[in-house]
Formats: structure tokens, sequence, C-alpha cells
């Protein structure tokens, strides 16, 4: 895997991360820190899944 292959996908998780952990905040109705590592997390999942899907749809 090339180095810009490598950034890329980074950057696309970290764009999917970023878009699912601001949907989790909106969406619940108490932000504690619980939440957030709950929601962090489930974020971090979901934009790995949905990496994984389009790399996958792509063959990438």
């Amino acid at each position: 895997m090339s180095r810009r292959r490598t950034l890329l996908g980074v950057g696309e998780v970290l764009a999917w991360w970023a878009v699912l952990a601001l949907l989790w905040l909106v969406f619940i109705s108490a932000v504690n820190t619980l939440e957030l590592v709950v929601g962090a997390s489930a974020a971090l999942i979901g934009a790995c899944a949905a990496w994984g899907a389009r790399r996958a749809v792509n063959g990438w």
C-alpha cells in the first residue's frame, strides 16, 4: 500500500468518524463523559465499516 493510499484511507475514516460523532452528539439528550466515549467508539466502528464497505464495492 502506498503512502498516498494510506493517507487517503486515514483521511476518509477521520471524515466518516467526524460526521458520525456529530450525529451522535445531535441525537443524544445528555452530554457527559460516558456518552462521549461511547459515541466516539461507535462512530469509529461505523467509520471503519463505511470505509471497508466502500473499499469492497470499488475494488480498491
